[in-house]
């Protein structure tokens, strides 16, 4: 199978913009955002504080606004951004922005109707100071677009689903030795380390040399992020300082980058044997996570999932521990639209994939979370991760 996205798709991305450009009327595109960048060239950068734009004219040349540290970095990753302009550094004797003005003149563009993210010019990442394009620029009527790319990026093509299937194989691998690996006296972070150092050589030895990630330094992140005993109950925990006890909840997950694209596996496990307490908030998460499987339909809207999943703990006694919606979007971000959201009545369409994770967490406790890669169909919806679910295979002796 190919391991990133074919120069063909990006070329028709690229005419998908223009058309909704012309909708618009708009003369040029000019993003800031680098994983729009991404989704229409297939170019990937580290984003710091030097300012960096794509341009997108209706007609003509593509074009990278950006720091000279990029100048050669460009045509190795694409060959669909065909001019390069650079400034030496940021802040810089004369200021990025001054210099984005003048490559926009070159353009043709000072007089024109560009649709953009950021009316800056810039993203605001670490601090960016500067003057707004839009006021450098004042002949030019800036509008915003903000929505645009990543409306596009909503539903799935058949390339990008491909690339999600190969992440979860190997996210699969990487939850099974973080299962493995994982063992009273450890600290979570030398887990971490040998499953992600194992899952990389054994996914480069089956993959070949073709492949390299496209979006991440590493192509795998296997851990338990801090997520151990009572540390668990803290969704969005990064760190602990304790190492794994008999009896503590532990959440490993993994990700895994194809083409740019990931899978999100997620599992509670528990080291050793189960209390009673532990089994039953375990067992109403996954009657939650049933529910939201089964909510998954044709036609279903985000937030017939979150109002299933809610159900579900509100029968078992437990909705007071909920912290979070039922799951959110999925692709070239680990957070990206759709919500599945009480509050989002958006509709579910064939092609958008989504995390189903659906959690309680009680503080001083535990939390407990399985969350799993949903791809919508004509049918409803398909898991695309597999790893065991129930509390048998999820027990660590």
């Amino acid at each position: 199978m190919r391991f990133a996205i074919s120069e063909a798709e990006y070329k028709q991305r690229i005419e998908r913009v223009r058309k909704a450009m012309s909708k618009r009327k708009l003369d040029a595109l000019y993003l800031t955002n680098g994983t729009s960048m991404f989704y229409l060239t297939g170019y990937s950068f580290i984003s710091t504080e030097r300012p960096a734009a794509l341009v997108v004219p209706a007609d003509g040349r593509i074009a990278f606004l950006g720091p000279r540290l990029e100048e050669e970095h460009v045509p190795m990753a694409t060959r669909l951004i065909e001019d390069v302009k650079t400034y030496l550094d940021y802040p810089g004797e004369k200021h990025p922005i001054e210099h984005f003005v003048e490559f926009l003149r070159e353009m043709g563009l000072a007089k024109k109707r560009v649709g953009t993210d950021s009316r800056s010019g810039a993203m605001s990442l670490w601090g960016y100071k500067g003057p707004p394009l839009a006021k450098k620029l004042s002949e030019a009527k800036f509008v915003d677009a903000s929505e645009l790319v990543p409306n596009m990026r909503l539903v799935k093509s058949e390339q990008e689903i491909q690339m999600i299937r190969e992440s979860a194989k190997w996210a699969n691998l990487a939850v099974s030795l973080l299962q493995e690996y994982t063992s009273e006296g450890l600290w979570d972070v030398e887990v971490s380390l040998a499953a992600t150092r194992d899952t990389c050589g054994v996914m480069k030895k089956a993959l070949g040399s073709d492949y390299e990630p496209k979006r991440a330094i590493y192509p795998v992140f296997a851990g338990l992020r801090g997520q151990v005993g009572e540390m668990s109950a803290i969704p969005h925990t990064m760190a602990t300082k304790r190492v794994i006890k008999n009896g503590d909840v532990v959440i490993p997950e993994s990700t895994v980058d194809i083409g740019g694209y990931s899978c999100e596996l997620e599992r509670t496990m528990i080291m050793r044997q189960a209390s009673a307490k532990q089994k039953r908030y375990f067992d109403a998460m996954l009657k939650a996570q049933d529910a939201a499987f089964e909510a998954f339909k044709p036609g279903a809207k985000c937030s017939d999932v979150d109002k299933a999943t809610i159900g579900a703990f509100k029968k078992a006694g437990l909705v007071h521990l909920v912290k979070h919606h039922s799951g959110h979007g999925l692709g070239l971000e680990g957070h990206e639209p759709p919500w599945l959201d009480i509050g989002n009545d958006e509709t579910l369409k064939p092609g958008m994939v989504v995390s189903c994770e659906p959690g309680i967490y009680e503080v001083g406790f535990a939390g407990f979370r399985h969350s799993d890669t949903v791809l919508m169909t004509e049918e409803g919806g398909e898991r695309i991760t597999y790893y065991p679910r129930n509390l048998e295979e999820l027990t660590i002796s």
